[in-house]
């Protein structure tokens, strides 16, 4: 049987507080990705490491089982031969999800600002 857990007011900023291994792993290196991925549907192991360039399988495996055990993602096995597992988002991953997936827009929107930025800067510390 699982406890109710008490309403509280939470603050990630406390190094304390639940929500923050929360966001911590939301905003990972491949927590982001892969809710990204979710969010556009439903999504099998391999389907999933292939969209999300660059992860290792033992990187997807530890990022999806920490965000199933946050509530953001549905783990469902299905009994054929062999057998499927199937990950989506949860109702609570999926406003995570678009979050995320709004920062990462602009991320994308801004990255010809931010690679000028850069370049500025290592041309300044080039300098001294």
């Amino acid at each position: 049987m699982g406890g109710m857990v008490e309403t509280t007011s939470f603050d990630v900023f406390d190094r304390n507080c639940p929500g923050r291994a929360v966001m911590e792993h939301i905003a990972s290196r491949w927590g982001v990705l892969v809710l990204g991925v979710l969010l556009d549907g439903t999504r099998r192991f391999s389907e999933l490491r292939r969209a999300v360039g660059g992860v290792s399988e033992k990187m997807l495996a530890q990022t999806l089982q920490a965000l199933e055990r946050d509530g953001l993602v549905h783990r469902e096995v299905r009994p054929v031969i062999p057998p499927h597992v199937d990950y989506s988002l949860t109702p609570i991953g999926v406003p995570m999800a678009e979050q995320v997936r709004g920062l990462y827009r602009l991320i994308e929107g801004s990255t010809p600002d931010i690679l000028a930025a850069q370049e500025r800067y290592d041309q300044r510390k080039a300098v001294q």
